[in-house]
């Protein structure tokens, strides 16, 4: 507003003056001007979205909460700075290798495996508290040819299975629900499992997500929201539902039954479990991770 007004007072003093043989043309800049800003407004406009919780733009900084966020409950599940409040499944430690922080970025480097060495550099992280009831968000990017995913109701005390036989395994990730991430168009495990359960925005090996889900490119950030309150459960990939499920219900049994997680008792009927960020061989960042516990 201020350039406006000085850009008006500069102009009612100047005009330009076109002319030619016969006639003079007074042209005033004003209206020029006044489109311009105009212009600019509307720009400005359309770089907000109508589904904030995944526009690029934000006018909260990374790894903090606003004030509606904070009153609703909201905390931050990753500080945007420290390992506090994390582990790994398998000690009371944070992982020596892979996970490093910077410019407020948490980014697992497992090394060039790509994203087929499942738990074996420095592993998974857990939440040190155990959840039932709640709500998360998470920024993610995914790198060419990842493979990682955010669990809950992890129960770090059951042992991981192969990912091919599902019998019990020394080295592999803890055992949870999975939201899975994955780059669907470079990674071979979207065309395993069944009908596509095992791709971006997926109940990982138990339920597909849309194949019309919208996912951002390689390198861009992607936003997850996970609900699970009582037995009900949704996924959410950049403001659209992928998958929701009961826990226990006959259609969640049935699809365990068809997976390689058939052979642990109660699977996925836990009444609590840990968050997990996974370190599966691949190159992933997230950022503002939050959650917010609910009544059951």
């Amino acid at each position: 507003m201020f350039a406006m007004t000085a850009s008006n007072n500069y102009l009612e003093r100047h005009s330009v003056t076109i002319s030619n043989q016969t006639m003079k043309f007074k042209i005033d800049l004003r209206l020029a001007f006044a489109i311009t800003a105009i212009l600019g407004l509307v720009a400005s406009l359309t770089t907000s979205c109508s589904t904030p919780t995944y526009c690029k733009k934000s006018a909260a900084a990374p790894n903090t909460l606003t004030q509606a966020e904070s009153a609703a409950g909201w905390q931050l599940l990753w500080d945007g700075k420290t390992t506090d409040g994390w582990r790994s499944p398998k000690s009371d430690e944070f992982p020596a290798n892979s996970w490093s922080i910077a410019d407020g970025v948490l980014t697992v480097d497992p090394g060039m495996t790509n994203g087929e060495a499942e738990g074996q550099s420095g592993g998974d992280i857990i939440t040190r508290k155990r959840y039932a009831n709640f709500e998360i968000t998470a920024d993610f990017t995914t790198t060419p040819v990842c493979n990682s995913g955010i669990k809950i109701f992890v129960q770090p005390n059951l042992s991981p299975i192969d990912k091919l036989t599902g019998k019990p395994t020394g080295v592999g990730s803890a055992i949870g629900l999975e939201y899975q991430i994955l780059d669907d168009e470079r990674h071979p495990d979207a065309k395993l499992g069944r009908n596509g359960d095992r791709t971006i925005g997926s109940l990982y090996d138990l339920i597909p997500a849309p194949k019309d889900k919208k996912v951002m490119p390689v390198g861009e950030w992607n936003h997850a929201r996970i609900l699970s309150q009582g037995k009900h459960v949704e996924f959410w990939l950049n403001g659209k539902k992928t998958v929701e499920f009961e826990r226990g219900s006959a259609v969640f049994r049935d699809a365990v039954a068809k997976s390689k997680f058939k052979d642990i008792p109660n699977f996925g009927e836990w009444a609590d479990g840990h968050i997990l960020l996974q370190e599966h061989g691949s190159v992933v960042s997230f950022r503002n991770v939050k959650i917010r516990e609910l009544p059951n």
